[in-house]
């Protein structure tokens, strides 16, 4: 595999991990913030959104939808939920790595007015987006425990 498939694949990894764990939280405990962790569904969707645009977009393409790109291009794009919009970003995301060259990789990150906390080049930015958005699965695979749920992976057997 090529270093641009070996992202694609595990962007699309964590995005699959992400999707999987919010769609198995009910909508009503979304904004529950338990006294052991705080944090809530709702943040960890409205962080994810932002942050999965920043790392994996802005700073390796540039501003995109609903900022300098016109507003043709935002048409049908966002929903008033806010899974809808996270669905959204990965999707861009996962597009603008698969259009990536190799050589791209190397190359420095699209400028931004705030510097990339991480990365100097865009294989940095998106190797970080990877690590950043598995470890808010974690998070949300917390709230989810302390919650009285569990997610079981798709390896419970059934009871008979």
């Amino acid at each position: 595999m090529t270093p641009i498939e070996i992202l694609s694949r595990q962007t699309s990894d964590a995005y699959n991990w992400t999707n999987k764990l919010t769609t198995s939280v009910s909508y009503d405990t979304w904004d529950n913030i338990p006294d052991v962790i705080e944090t809530s569904v709702s943040w960890q969707v409205g962080h994810l959104i932002v942050s999965l645009y920043y790392h994996s977009i802005m700073v390796i393409v540039g501003h995109h939808f609903f900022t300098t790109g016109s507003p043709k291009n935002a048409i049908g794009k966002a929903r008033p939920e806010g899974r809808n919009h996270l669905t959204m970003i990965q999707k861009r995301s996962t597009e603008v790595v698969d259009s990536l060259c190799l050589d791209d990789l190397q190359s420095s990150l699209h400028p931004t007015e705030i510097p990339h906390p991480i990365a100097k080049n865009k294989f940095e930015a998106l190797d970080w987006n990877i690590k950043h958005t598995m470890w808010h699965c974690g998070q949300l695979g917390i709230l989810m425990r302390i919650g009285g749920e569990r997610f079981d992976f798709g390896l419970r057997r059934e009871q008979s």
